[in-house]
């Protein structure tokens, strides 16, 4: 008679999920920002094998973005002060998702605004296009009413953003959160009052380069955003706080660059993961460690990918 360990390794693992109504055929997302709206890659890797393509954050209007220089290498990772440049929403609506359906992918439009009412405005443009599965929600991006504070810092802005979002949007929101705060788990928290379907974590964090020879900082914009895995040991602890106190499912990210790193993100509470730095290391990297999920879980006698979501956390 087969045993249960048996069975399992004969049987194919279940790869899919849904992501606060978000159904991804495998768990590993391209976070937004390093993939382009997909086309960049199509030399590289089938780009609808991927479990989710997060496009390239969008706004209202056309955005030209940070002064150079825009990227600076770090250890253990690089420092990003684009900018948000992009075309803008009917740019995205009406070149890029056409060719992003035309690959059967699931897509994942990052929206960000200066104000809440452009938040709302971009989800209802959004709203009735099909091949947008669900709305990201950039909330690091300045708010120009309360004079420059991010948006994901401050839990009544979050709470406000998510909740005008949902009420112009039938899609899945998933706001991302930021990690410049001091309690993570109060931000997740206003985001789930707010009406959000899934959570992602997390965004960069603030940091910045000098130029000692010329004795100024690297980046034309100062400051940049600090990606890669340097940050993978913020991400995983703020994952781990939140899915203890909040029930929503998580997108985790954050300096993941091989199989073991995104089983870590899911061992402490994330339902999904997203890659973004390591792929310009490895642009097949997303499709790689979904093959290399499906492998380990044949070998570890695991069937659903529930089985191993937050078991570090209990």
């Amino acid at each position: 008679m087969r045993n249960k360990e048996t069975l399992i390794q004969d049987q194919e693992p279940e790869l899919s999920v849904n992501l606060g109504g978000l159904i991804m055929n495998n768990p590993v997302a391209v976070a937004s920002g390093t993939f382009g709206y997909g086309r960049e890659y199509e030399d590289y890797v089938d780009i609808s094998s991927i479990g989710a393509i997060i496009v390239k954050g969008t706004t209202l209007t056309p955005r030209p973005g940070n002064p150079g220089p825009r990227i600076v290498e770090t250890p253990a990772g690089m420092l990003n002060s684009i900018g948000l440049e992009n075309p803008g929403i009917d740019v995205f609506l009406n070149e890029h998702l056409p060719y992003l359906q035309e690959h059967r992918c699931t897509v994942i439009a990052n929206i960000a605004g200066n104000t809440v009412e452009e938040y709302a405005e971009l989800a209802a443009r959004i709203e009735g296009h099909r091949g947008v599965g669900a709305i990201e929600l950039n909330i690091s991006c300045p708010n120009v009413k309360q004079g420059g504070l991010q948006f994901g810092t401050d839990p009544e802005l979050v709470f406000q953003v998510v909740n005008a979002v949902k009420k112009n949007s039938t899609l899945p929101v998933i706001p991302k959160l930021s990690p410049n705060v001091t309690d993570i788990v109060s931000i997740a928290r206003a985001a789930q009052a707010g009406g959000a379907d899934a959570l992602s974590m997390i965004n960069t964090l603030m940091g910045m380069a000098v130029d000692i020879k010329n004795r100024k900082p690297l980046l034309g914009n100062i400051f940049g955003g600090l990606s890669g895995p340097a940050i993978k040991p913020v991400a995983l602890r703020m994952i781990y706080q939140v899915y203890r106190e909040v029930k929503l499912p998580i997108l985790g990210g954050g300096g993941i660059m091989n199989l073991n790193d995104a089983l870590e993100f899911m061992m402490v509470g994330a339902s999904a993961v997203s890659v973004g730095t390591g792929i310009f290391v490895h642009p097949r990297l997303a499709v790689d460690i979904a093959e290399g999920l499906k492998e380990w879980m044949q070998q570890n006698n695991i069937s659903q990918l529930s089985e191993i979501v937050g078991v570090a956390t209990h």
